[in-house]
């Protein structure tokens, strides 16, 4: 804890405004998005500093398939960088990295450095920077109960032993705690399908700032918005 603001132990971000920050300087999209990964560093670096536990950013979701073919082909070569680029850095400051999502329809070589940098990472303790790439909430979710439906047919499990703990279990941010607070930027309302399940009593920050231009000082003012807020869970 600071002096004037309390640390989340989970924080998730909506990493939104790349397009739109590079439209406005007259540059391709993708340079926003080459912007936005430098951001993203920093980002990491500065959450591990303030001693969050755990950070998760949402990179690519299951309906940005559906943007045009270079910009997606490039987004898939990014990721492949930034785990190229990032592996020293996480491995030094014991920061364990997770991919959360599904990886049906990525190809075989991406697939590999995940489970690569997954594995080089998975003993770090300072914090845990997940990724949703290729992720949908409303998937994870259907994913999730098609488990449970198997167990129930293979007689491992009544429906009536069917509960919150259950399902959460069977997400892909299983042993993760839920988010204390999302941030979102670029100014839009929505939840855009992020961690549907875990957001119940998330705390929102919107910021209006596009993401290239988040900044630590962007940061540390939703962790005091954050710290104002009475977070009653339901009660009273």
């Amino acid at each position: 804890m600071s002096n004037d603001y309390v640390i989340p132990k989970h924080i998730g971000i909506i990493m939104d405004g790349n397009g739109r920050w590079a439209k406005k300087r007259g540059l391709p999209r993708i340079n926003g998005h080459k912007e936005g990964m430098l951001v993203l560093k920093k980002t990491v670096e500065t959450c591990k500093n303030l001693g969050v536990d755990f950070l998760t950013v949402y990179a690519f979701s299951t309906e940005n398939w559906k943007r045009p073919k270079i910009e997606v082909s490039f987004l898939l070569n990014l990721l492949k960088y930034y785990i190229r680029s990032e592996l020293d850095y996480l491995k030094k400051n014991k920061v364990a990295l997770k991919f959360i999502g599904s990886r049906i329809g990525l190809d075989k070589k991406i697939i590999s450095m995940m489970s690569v940098i997954e594995k080089e990472t998975s003993d770090g303790t300072e914090m845990v920077f997940s990724i949703a790439f290729n992720y949908g909430g409303r998937m994870e979710i259907t994913d999730g109960v098609k488990k449970i439906a198997q167990m129930v047919e293979d007689k491992e499990l009544l429906p009536e032993d069917i509960d919150e703990e259950l399902i959460s279990n069977q997400l892909y941010t299983k042993n993760m705690p839920d988010p204390d607070l999302i941030i979102r930027t670029s100014g839009e309302f929505r939840t855009s399908n992020f961690l549907l399940w875990q957001s119940a009593y998330s705390e929102y920050y919107i910021s209006d700032v596009l993401w290239p231009d988040f900044t630590e000082e962007v940061l540390i003012d939703a962790l005091k918005v954050f710290s104002a807020r009475n977070r009653r869970f339901g009660g009273v």
